[in-house]
């Protein structure tokens, strides 16, 4: 059966080609999607109607309630076709609303978790006016101050709200310069006692967090916050909270002990893990540039050499990803040749095809300073190498000539 009546297209968002939700009007008489237009007015300089480019002086947007109704029973006309009706917005909170609801849970510990579930929906359901409101009504403060908290519920909710809100740049660095460590110490606390979102949540927390840390926080890192955000890798609870966990060990590895720390950790061995089991490129980059980082230290090399599997994945990595993950695969069988090659380890490397796979690295299209690193290796132990029965007779010619290890 046709539908009574077609939606009109001045019914439509301008800016986003959808239905509209919440349609407002703005003073110059357009009227918009609320969302889009908040989203639009937050990225834009000049504050101007996307459609006739007028500037926009009153940041008031007015609820068309005639428009919305309109819509609603277009929705509920088109319900058999799949149409969903859209609901009526709750009406916004304005920055007094939120600090008298967050000093009234100060008072009355007991109405928390009542007061974060207000906050989240406010956060999640709603647009940037009231994100705003909620960051000038310091509820960013007031939140991280629960992450620590001893009962779970409160803690994951407060995990959630933190999440949502993604406050801004500047808020974040100076929520950092006040109560940095109980932050990190909390998130790190989530990682370990929350459940898979909240874990989600805290991870991607803190790699915001650590992305505007000061080097001296960034050398603090404790071993504790190595294993917890290790197992978030090993546990893949999401494929964003993965790649966050490898972006905050990248990130953290070259400061100060961190290295050292993070193998305490065991993020080799859960690195190589992983390295087995995806076949994502930016992950498979992010886990190879993690365990070249790792591999510049004696206890990294030696967790990689104990794993069974430790060099065969990394040389299988070259050539089945990307240039960048050819060149670190490189550079961590570079560093396992120079400083930990002993004479079983050499022997291991033409056993599992890595010598085969470097001398093909000289003959192929690749970065020439992974042709140059691939070179340096094959002259570090080319009398074992060259002389083996084990490298196949057809790449023999590829491998350099005596000459030029001279």
């Amino acid at each position: 059966m046709e539908a009574e009546f077609d939606i009109p297209s001045h019914f439509l968002c301008p800016i986003s080609l959808e239905v509209m939700r919440d349609p407002v009007t703005v003073s110059t008489g357009i009227t918009y999607d609320r969302e889009s237009i908040e989203r639009w007015l937050s990225s834009c300089k000049n504050k101007a109607c996307p459609v006739t480019k007028q500037q926009l002086f009153d940041a008031d947007l007015t609820p068309n309630h005639n428009l919305r109704r309109i819509i609603q029973a277009w929705c509920t006309v088109n319900a058999s076709h799949g149409v969903e009706r859209i609901a009526t917005p709750t009406s916004q909170l304005d920055k007094t609303q939120i600090v008298k609801l967050i000093d009234q849970a100060r008072k009355l510990p007991h109405t928390q978790l009542q007061c974060l579930k207000r906050l989240r929906s406010l956060s999640v359901n709603h647009g940037e006016r009231n994100k705003n409101s909620l960051e000038a009504a310091e509820a960013v403060e007031y939140v991280a101050s629960l992450i620590s908290n001893a009962d779970q519920s409160i803690m994951q909710v407060a995990v959630e709200v933190l999440f949502h809100l993604r406050s801004s740049e500047s808020r974040l660095r100076d929520l950092m310069s006040k109560d940095g460590e109980k932050i990190i110490d909390s998130l790190v606390q989530v990682l370990k006692r929350g459940g898979y979102q909240s874990r989600a949540h805290a991870t991607i927390l803190l790699r915001s967090v650590f992305e505007l840390a000061n080097p001296m926080r960034l050398m603090s890192a404790t071993v504790e916050l190595f294993i917890e955000t290790m197992n978030v890798v090993r546990d893949q609870i999401s494929q964003q909270a993965f790649k966050a966990a490898l972006k905050l060990l990248v990130e953290l590895c070259p400061w100060g002990r961190n290295r050292i720390k993070a193998v305490e950790g065991g993020a080799v061995s859960i690195l190589i893990e992983a390295l087995l089991e995806t076949q994502e490129k930016r992950a498979c980059e992010l886990i190879l540039i993690s365990l070249d980082q790792l591999c510049r230290c004696a206890e990294g090399r030696a967790e990689l050499l104990r794993h069974a599997a430790g060099l065969a994945i990394v040389s299988k990595k070259i050539f089945r990803v990307s240039h960048v993950a050819s060149d670190r695969a490189v550079r961590i069988l570079f560093s396992i040749c120079r400083f930990s090659a002993t004479s079983a380890v050499v022997m291991e490397m033409l056993q599992v095809g890595v010598v085969a796979k470097l001398c093909l690295v000289l003959q192929v299209d690749c970065r020439f300073k992974t042709k140059e690193k691939a070179m340096e290796i094959l002259k570090l132990h080319s009398r074992v190498w060259k002389s083996s029965p084990c490298l196949p007779a057809h790449l023999l010619s590829f491998y350099p000539p005596t000459s030029s290890f001279s």
